[in-house]
């Protein structure tokens, strides 16, 4: 196991760094192929937008049950193997839904895959957040992120040649799944020691760094809705099924654009300032892909602003809370993180669907800015009221 104790980049603390950002790089390009293919299927079957944000929902309930678990099960087995049994899991789901036509056995199915994916994140971010050196974290998340969106950015461009019609998508997406096997059998040896922390309940770490965890929440309910309902937005506004699938490639290269510069700006300043930032440009950036979206082209680029603002907020959330605990702790307030995104993607989805069913396309834009308009409020109240804090200093007041 690497110490996370000096702050170098060694051989081993390489390789334990490669293999989760490999493994879990995969697994998002197959999440970025699923997800705006599951929808399209959806909406072409003549389901409604709120049975779609329903189905997706289901995937923040599994979240929802299974974070509390994942740190027990990586103290017990270490995150090599957690992460591994995840991902051979997941794989093994995701042809089901080309196997099935009910939307009974969808929910389940969606239901089951969201937990392998969710415990493959958890264990992957802990894993990433432990190993990165404290003056560079920012750095190390910021490429994570990227190489992430890289990740997000391939999947619906693949979809948008393959379209969605037949097995080819569903075969795609499992290759993909199986592909982040190898990166986690590389770096088996290289995973973070579980020291023990100050201690505490699963409850105990969702107030901890609230800035953080709440970050996680916004962009949970923001992103899910937007990687969910882009394609829906564009098929709903005149657009073909190939420029929907393009409107969510656009997202995902807005996020690789503005991971990197995101993260290390973020190890120069106050994080909790560039969150409150980054909540009011995806406010901006959701109005004006509103009023942008009667042009393709613009619409792709503004939506791809605002996508790559709204997951900033995650990577600069994910490094705020990872300057603030390590080990066990960090584990167990990753896995708060998670859980505090997956109440985003809960409830925004849902709330998303029925939005766009009661005020048409641009109801995504408005329900997800109202969102991102609390986050903002909280942020600024959070900053007014509370000193920052020293790094590495656990308070409930970060």
């Amino acid at each position: 196991m690497v110490s996370p104790d000096h702050e170098g980049f060694d051989r081993r603390r390489l390789a334990g760094l490669a293999a989760a950002i490999g493994a879990i790089s995969a697994v998002g390009t197959s999440l970025s192929l699923g997800m705006p293919l599951l929808a399209v299927i959806l909406e072409q079957r003549g389901h409604s937008s709120s049975v779609i944000g329903l189905v997706t929902t289901a995937a923040g309930v599994a979240a929802l049950l299974s974070t509390p678990f994942v740190p027990m099960l990586t103290r017990r087995f270490g995150a090599a193997w957690v992460l591994l049994v995840a991902v051979v899991l997941g794989t093994l789901t995701f042809p089901l839904f080309y196997v099935f036509d009910s939307i009974i056995v969808w929910f389940v199915l969606r239901f089951v895959f969201s937990l392998c994916l969710n415990t493959a994140f958890i264990v992957s971010e802990f894993w990433i957040n432990a190993l990165a050196p404290a003056a560079r974290r920012g750095f190390v998340m910021g490429v994570y992120a990227t190489i992430l969106s890289i990740g997000f950015a391939v999947g619906p461009a693949i979809l948008s040649l393959i379209g969605s019609e037949g097995w080819l998508p569903f075969a795609v997406g499992t290759g993909l799944m199986a592909v982040s096997v190898l990166p986690i059998i590389a770096g088996f040896r290289a995973d973070p020691p579980m020291h023990e922390g100050q201690g505490g309940n699963f409850l105990h770490f969702l107030t901890v760094v609230p800035l953080g965890t709440f970050a996680a929440f916004t962009v949970g309910a923001v992103e899910s809705s937007i990687m969910s309902f882009s394609p829906v937005y564009g098929l709903r506004l005149g657009y073909s099924e190939q420029m929907a699938a393009l409107l969510v490639m656009a997202v995902a290269i807005g996020n690789i654009v503005a991971q990197l510069p995101l993260g290390m700006l973020s190890d120069r300043m106050d994080r909790r300032h560039l969150l409150l930032y980054v909540a009011l440009g995806g406010i901006v950036s959701a109005g004006l892909v509103a009023a942008v979206s009667s042009n393709g082209l613009l619409l792709m680029i503004v939506i791809g602003l605002w996508g790559g603002l709204v997951a900033g907020l995650y990577a600069v959330g994910l490094t705020h809370l990872g300057a603030r605990l390590s080990g066990s702790d960090l584990a167990s307030a990753n896995a708060a993180f998670v859980f505090m995104y997956s109440v985003g993607m809960l409830v925004g989805p849902a709330a998303t669907g029925a939005g766009m069913d009661a005020l048409g396309p641009q109801g995504l834009v408005i329900v997800t800015a109202v969102i991102l308009a609390g986050y903002a409020g909280f942020a600024l109240f959070r900053i007014r009221r509370v000193p920052e804090p020293k790094a590495g200093v656990s308070t409930s007041s970060s």
